[in-house]
């Protein structure tokens, strides 16, 4: 049954565990795998609108790093099976987000939301824009007309996201942001101070000088690996489509009761 109200740290690991949100998620181990060696053999589909250069070539660099910070499986050998997202590293990733949106909403900054997970975490990032709205932050409009290969650059609900055949598309791409980004220079509009998003959105953000936080899965190593480099300031690890988008509403309760904005 779902958590009424704001969870306790405790409820909330356990709900977490319980939707697969973290503990034994969906995600293969084999999949898992295979993302970070596409990552490590220089496939800019998985660096997320991040520049590594040379680094991270050896895919057990990649993998000590998601260990660390998302908790699956460190043995190189375990290559088949179930893999796994420590909840009590969510909740930890949860509790520092909270503190740079606390910063921000004493600070009433600019902040952009965006998402290229629509069907899991557009919610999530819509009841987080409502609560900084709230408390005196901007919430940065985007500027109309803008389209990558993929699509259309839309913003629904305060939140970026991509729009492809009257659909909203799941992109892992950094080029949504890019045209958001460019397009708000060109205009002389002064960019976020803050960006709230997920996969190529955050990654690009970061990697261009703008504060990002966000969300990513175990199979999304490039952001974790740029919180680790400290481009990205904060990733919560995730399943980032569990079988509800319902079931990420405690955790927005205690990101949001967290942050004093609840």
């Amino acid at each position: 049954m779902p958590i009424s109200g704001t969870p306790s740290r405790a409820e909330l690991v356990d709900h977490l565990v319980r939707t697969r949100i973290a503990g034994d998620v969906a995600t293969p181990r084999e999949n898992n795998l295979s993302h970070y060696r596409k990552l490590a053999n220089g496939d800019r589909h998985y660096w997320l609108g991040l520049e590594f250069g040379d680094r991270w070539r050896d895919e057990q660099d990649v993998l000590a790093v998601m260990a660390e910070r998302v908790g699956v499986n460190d043995d190189a050998e375990y290559r088949y099976g179930q893999d796994t997202i420590d909840p009590e590293l969510t909740v930890d990733a949860l509790d520092r987000m909270a503190a740079r949106l606390r910063k921000a909403a004493d600070g009433q900054q600019r902040v952009l939301f965006a998402t290229g997970h629509p069907g899991g975490l557009l919610d999530v990032h819509r009841a987080t824009a409502a609560a900084l709205r709230a408390a005196g932050c901007e919430i940065t409009v985007i500027p109309e007309g803008l389209q990558t290969e993929e699509g259309y650059v839309w913003q629904l609900a305060d939140v970026a996201v991509l729009e492809h055949g009257a659909s909203l598309w799941h992109t892992h791409s950094g080029e949504p942001m890019k045209a958001i980004l460019t397009a708000l220079g060109n205009s002389s509009r002064p960019l976020p101070d803050l960006v709230v998003a997920d996969h190529g959105w955050a990654g690009y953000a970061g990697q261009h000088g703008v504060d990002s936080v966000g969300y990513a899965d175990c199979n999304d190593p490039a952001l974790f690996l740029a919180e680790a480099e400290g481009t990205v300031q904060v990733v919560v690890p995730l399943d980032d489509h569990v079988v509800s988008p319902r079931h990420y509403d405690p955790m927005t309760a205690y990101l949001l009761a967290e942050a004093g904005l609840s």
